[in-house]
């Protein structure tokens, strides 16, 4: 019983977490400048990864207002939620927030099966 009850714990563990982000920018260049060079290396030192991103992506339903998609891959949701609430990305994630963006954005964390 106990095993059992181990490898479930692992396999829940194992899980992996994915942001998904939807940002309207004043200027793509400027987010690239000024944010993603910097955040993305902060990313990685978290162990995400960047595996989708568009200025177009194709809507399929619903509304889109946002110029920027993108798509972050982490190994677990305790991952995801270190990079998002780490204390070297909350200058990065402030400055999205209240420079960069000019309307608000969506991030969503959802976990992986």
């Amino acid at each position: 019983m106990e095993t059992q009850e181990k490898s479930t714990e692992s396999a829940t563990a194992a899980k992996p977490a994915y942001i998904m982000v939807q940002m309207k920018v004043e200027s793509l260049e400027e987010l690239n400048q000024r944010y993603a060079q910097f955040a993305i290396p902060i990313l990685l030192k978290h162990g995400g990864q960047m595996i989708g991103g568009s200025p177009t992506p194709k809507v399929k339903e619903g509304d889109w207002n946002g110029n920027w998609a993108a798509v972050l891959r982490f190994p677990s949701m305790e991952a995801a939620e270190g990079w998002y609430n780490s204390e070297e990305y909350q200058p990065y994630k402030n400055l999205r927030i209240n420079e960069l963006q000019s309307e608000a954005g969506r991030v969503v964390i959802i976990e992986g099966m």
